[in-house]
């Protein structure tokens, strides 16, 4: 039999009957209250102007200093066949009173008609590349039917936009879920009402508007509060705080599975072996069940996002050998993890971009991971972590041990925050090696890339950077990756 007649006798599915168009005009009416103004069909949602594509509904938001309405040529220009506005256009619409409201209200419409598993992802680290990696998992187990939230679009506008996107015929959504204050994962997970509700890790990300890891897991526990009867909490053993997630996870009703190095783990690594090209092959226990798979992002932190995964994907029913096909597979995200070859003077620079986030759990994650890295000379850039209060000076200062710890040779400092290591750097500490460690210390990403110039990349080099996303690393690393070959 030929591949055309295997497809074609492909055994049929429900969802297999549902139709290919994500709204329609009448649909996008009755969701939003609105009145729709012409007959059609879109295939996408956007909000931004910029990525508007063919066949996209573009909702025309409007925000404290932005009003939408003003890119709605832009939009159709770029391919929008309609718009979700306020006022009438010359153009397909549904006219709503609120657009922000009705955006709610198309994403609960999209939320109510799927059928799909759906698993929502928040935690202080790790969260947009373990939501990545359930998905990829999920997608090579559904015939392609998987939904996520792309980029971090994690937030009060990020979470409606990612579901009303989200197909009728999914089999999985997944879905991130970020915040800065209380409360606000509680409203999100009232949207998405997850069967499953993983937190990744807790570690002092927004310690400043919060005060404590004792209330950062307590908001981050808020995502059990939308979980769908039966659902399953997905959690981490190793965190001092499982007790206290695990309690608020039982008094939602929810069913507790646990990842980690600790013998209570449902979810337990037995063992991990470096590979040869920075990865890791791993061996879990899930119940009498062993798991022997391999993943393709280097360090510890990802032996611990691949359990987490794991642990993810049962929780949904989902295929655990896909999962490990998928983990092997996952290659860094822009901002999370890329790896750049760098043309330099006497061949090639690493360099690893991980400009989109910092925390100092993250920082000390990645240093280590630069640590075991093979190069002739280590270097890292790092940039300022943001939203620790009074906490940042020590926690900026605490990034001097595991500098020295990765016998980093060169680090560049960016931003004033960083005055704190600085300072500690300045005591003339040593390294493993015995080796002082030199730096630079800069203002902004412009002065990095010239300090980074001074001292001249080489072949062989490994270079780590790192920084809260305000920093604005991402313009050294495209400063460098022109030069990717």
């Amino acid at each position: 039999m030929n591949a055309v007649a295997q497809i074609l006798r492909w055994p049929k599915e429900q969802a297999d009957r549902l139709r290919h168009a994500l709204w329609t005009s009448a649909e996008i009416a009755a969701a939003t209250g609105g009145a729709a103004d012409g007959e059609f069909q879109v295939s996408g949602v956007e909000m931004d102007s910029r990525d508007v594509r063919s066949g996209d509904l573009f909702i025309a938001l409007k925000g404290e200093a932005m009003d939408g309405h003003k890119f709605i040529d832009k939009a159709f220009a770029n391919g929008a066949v309609a718009a979700l506005v306020d006022r009438p256009v010359d153009y397909p619409h549904v006219l709503v009173a609120d657009t922000s409201s009705a955006l709610e209200a198309l994403a609960k419409a999209a939320r109510a008609r799927v059928s799909a598993k759906i698993i929502g992802v928040t935690g202080s680290v790790g969260k947009t590349g373990v939501k990545e990696a359930i998905f990829a998992s999920l997608e090579r187990c559904s015939r392609g039917t998987a939904h996520r939230s792309i980029r971090s679009y994690n937030n009060h506008v990020g979470v409606p936009l990612s579901l009303s996107r989200m197909a009728p015929r999914s089999s999985y959504g997944v879905f991130e879920m970020g915040m800065n204050h209380a409360g606000e994962i509680s409203g999100l997970t009232a949207q998405v009402r997850p069967h499953v509700a993983v937190i990744t890790t807790i570690a002092p990300a927004h310690i400043e508007n919060l005060g404590s890891e004792e209330a950062i897991a307590d908001v981050k526990a808020e995502i059990f509060e939308g979980l769908q009867k039966g659902g399953t909490a997905v959690i981490p053993a190793d965190s001092p705080h499982f007790e206290r997630l695990r309690d608020a996870a039982l008094k939602a009703g929810a069913k507790v599975i646990s990842f980690g190095r600790s013998e209570k783990a449902d979810m337990r690594l037995l063992d991990a072996i470096p590979d040869a090209h920075g990865g890791s092959l791993v061996t879990a226990a899930m119940g009498d069940q062993r798991l022997c798979y391999s993943v393709a992002e280097p360090g510890e932190h990802w032996i611990s996002n691949s359990l987490c995964v794991m642990a993810a994907v049962h929780a949904a029913g989902g295929d655990l050998g896909a999962a490990g096909l998928a983990l092997a597979g996952m290659g860094g995200l822009k901002g999370r993890g890329a790896r750049l070859r760098v043309a330099v003077p006497g061949g090639h620079a690493l360099m690893v971009d991980e400009s989109y986030n910092a925390n100092p759990a993250s920082m000390r994650a990645t240093l280590a991971q630069l640590g075991q890295t093979p190069a002739t000379r280590r270097i890292a850039v790092l940039g300022a972590m943001k939203e620790l209060g009074e906490f940042g000076p020590a926690f900026h200062a605490q990034l001097a041990e595991p500098l020295l710890d990765a016998n980093v040779d060169y680090a560049v400092l960016v931003g004033p925050e960083m005055v704190a290591l600085a300072r500690e750097l300045g005591r003339g500490l040593a390294n493993t090696l015995g080796k002082p460690l030199h730096f630079a210390q800069c203002e902004n990403a412009g002065e990095a890339i010239a300090a980074l110039e001074e001292f001249g990349l080489a072949g062989g080099d490994a270079v780590l950077v790192k920084g809260s996303n305000s920093v604005g690393l991402s313009r050294l690393v495209a400063h460098y990756g022109a030069r990717e070959g």
